[in-house]
């Protein structure tokens, strides 16, 4: 590929056809839709739950998730100069981004027990999901999380590169960037499927079981209604996870064989822009009781 601009020390992100501008917009449509979640969290005290908690947490986490590639892909856009990312910067981005994607996998099992102990167990409910119980899980989220990042990053950047410095994708993921790699790269691969493995897929299990069991006593209640109003409070986790696990064990979990050019990158995008920017628009637009305090803190807001 060439550019009209000095190359400098490091890769070029190719990124694929499709992107257009409208992508800015899209961007600031993702932040009003996760912010308004935080700052009606914040003030809302009938919101005040384990929960929504949860989900304000979960909001501010998409924000943080998203702005690691985001940008970088925005700006790339108005300038080919803005393609090139060097090592260091590359390594700062692959880090950040497996820590806040790592994060979200705990979060999301964490939601899901939320919800299990909600349906399952009503009356030890606040007893169990108490509030430092709530603080533990976030915290033990982003410190596991950042622990696999690490190891992950260091595992790739050890790696020595030579020939072609372009990466077929849209930002610094770990199997983009290993193919290009002049090394065998079997033990990144072992690294990927145990370490990875072992955050994606034991909190995707722990998931499945949490939802096993909420549907297995919703499918017990006899009244329809009651059916109807119980799986309602988890139907929207339930979109989101499919939509994160999906995609994500695609990428990461497929024989390197499958690979395709620009698949990467159209896979990625489901778990990198498409899921976070529907999230704040499932969550509330499937629940009355966030989309009643978005409204009550917006007229509140007016009369100011």
């Amino acid at each position: 590929m060439s550019i009209n601009c000095t190359i400098v020390t490091g890769f070029i992100l190719l990124g694929f056809s499709g992107i257009t501008q409208h992508q800015i917009s899209v961007f600031t449509i993702f932040l009003s839709g996760n912010l308004s979640i935080i700052i009606t969290y914040k003030l809302s005290p009938s919101l005040h739950t384990p929960m929504y908690f949860f989900l304000a947490n979960f909001s501010l986490l998409e924000i943080l998730y998203v702005s690691c590639t985001v940008p970088k892909m925005l700006s790339s856009l108005l300038s080919d100069c803005s393609k090139v990312i060097s090592f260091s910067g590359c390594a700062i981005q692959m880090y950040c981004f497996l820590l806040f994607g790592g994060t979200e996998c705990y979060m999301l099992a964490a939601m899901a027990y939320d919800r299990y102990n909600a349906i399952c167990h009503p009356l030890l409910y606040t007893l169990i999901m108490r509030e430092i119980v709530c603080i533990r899980h976030i915290v033990g989220s982003y410190v596991i999380s950042a622990v696999n990042s690490l190891i992950h990053t260091v595992f790739t950047f050890s790696l020595p590169f030579c020939g072609s410095n372009e990466i077929d994708h849209f930002f610094c993921d770990v199997p983009p960037v290993l193919e290009l790699s002049c090394q065998d790269i079997w033990v990144n691969e072992l690294v990927i499927f145990v370490v990875g493995g072992s955050v994606v897929i034991g909190s995707f299990i722990v998931t499945m079981i949490s939802y096993i069991e909420i549907i297995s006593k919703i499918l017990k209640l006899h009244s329809a209604s009651g059916k109807k109003k119980t799986f309602a409070t988890c139907s929207s986790h339930l979109i989101v996870v499919t939509i994160f696990y999906g995609s994500t064990i695609f990428m990461y979990f497929r024989p390197r064989s499958s690979y395709r050019i620009g698949q990467n990158s159209l896979v990625s995008l489901m778990y990198t822009i498409i899921a976070p920017l529907l999230n704040p628009f499932i969550y509330s637009l499937r629940n009355k009781e966030v989309k009643s305090s978005i409204k009550n803190v917006f007229l509140k807001q007016m009369k100011f």
